[in-house]
């Protein structure tokens, strides 16, 4: 059963993340094999992140994740379907959750107003890309089809998630909680209008957690994704790690704070890297209850992050 439930983690690529979209840290309030009498879990976790991401604008991210879990003994897989609004000005696009310049190629910020590399001052940050002799405001930008300097507002179905967790050691007195996880992204989101890139993502991880006394909890996770890489953008693959703690407040109530760290998708940009708060309530067996916020530490990283959802367990 353990070797089947590997094979199956590898298939899907393993990592984790926080949540789609949410670049955040694992959900802290399932951590364990659980109870056999509720193996189904469906949830929904609305999120929503605002910040520049090195451009002279604002870009906003609204998205509704639905996510379908299976628990198992030794492990659990599950299945995220977000659906999300981007309000942008034509510069960004979504890569693994987050907003990312899709100016000059995948360019860094070193050029005017913020910017890509080789971008010439009227070319609005989007040069390039087999445009030659049109002025830069009239070229597309990225993968998109978006003009640069447009206010544009476009919806749709972002990237479907397959992830998957296995336990490979157990808490016991003097041991962590350690699990693989497994994270395989499909390509279903439609990147002419910068929901997604139309490349397939995956990449490896683990999660480490320990219960220290009755109330404290302290976690380490890490992974590395493998990034598709589509025309016109130079994205690399990236390592992320959080570290942070919990405290339960009472027997159903966790409060955790924990630092994030991603390296950026886009060579001279900066790291992702923001501070995440989170609170989590088990309502009963079959209701959970989740909200955070998050904190951009670094010009990569969303000024800030809203998130609250619920989930349903049978």
């Amino acid at each position: 059963m353990r070797k089947q439930w590997l094979v199956l983690c590898l298939v899907m690529g393993i990592t984790v993340a926080s949540g789609v979209g949410s670049v955040h840290a694992a959900d802290k309030t399932d951590i364990g094999p659980p109870p056999s009498e509720r193996n189904w879990q469906i949830g929904v976790t609305p999120s929503y992140s605002s910040g520049n991401f090195g451009t002279s604008t604002t870009s906003s991210f609204f998205s509704v994740p639905i996510s379908i879990r299976r628990f198992f003994k030794d492990g659990d897989v599950a299945i995220v379907i977000p659906f999300v609004t981007a309000m942008t000005d034509g510069r960004t696009t979504l890569v693994e959750g987050n907003a990312v310049r899709v100016d000059d190629g995948g360019g860094n910020n070193s050029g005017p107003g913020g910017g890509g590399g080789g971008g010439t001052p009227d070319d609005g940050g989007c040069s390039g890309k087999d445009f030659p002799g049109i002025p830069g405001n009239a070229r597309t930008c990225g993968t998109t089809n978006r003009l640069a300097g447009q206010n544009v507002t476009t919806s749709g179905l972002g990237d479907i998630i397959l992830r998957g967790r296995y336990y490979v050691v157990e808490e016991k007195d003097w041991t962590p909680l350690i699990a693989i996880t497994g994270r395989l992204k499909l390509p279903t989101a439609d990147e002419t209008r910068g929901l997604g890139t139309g490349k397939m993502d995956e990449g490896v991880g683990t999660e480490v957690s320990k219960r220290l006394g009755d109330n404290w909890m302290t976690f380490l996770d890490g992974g590395f994704n493998i990034i598709g890489r589509p025309e016109g953008l130079n994205l690399r693959n990236q390592w992320w790690y959080d570290v942070g703690g919990g405290y339960y407040f009472m027997q159903n109530l966790l409060g955790s704070v924990y630092f994030e760290e991603y390296r950026s998708l886009v060579s001279g940009n900066p790291n992702i890297r923001d501070v995440y708060f989170a609170m989590s309530y088990r309502a009963s067996s079959e209701w959970r209850f989740n909200g955070g916020v998050s904190v951009g530490l670094s010009n990569g990283a969303p000024d800030n992050t809203v998130s609250v959802g619920t989930s349903y367990r049978f």
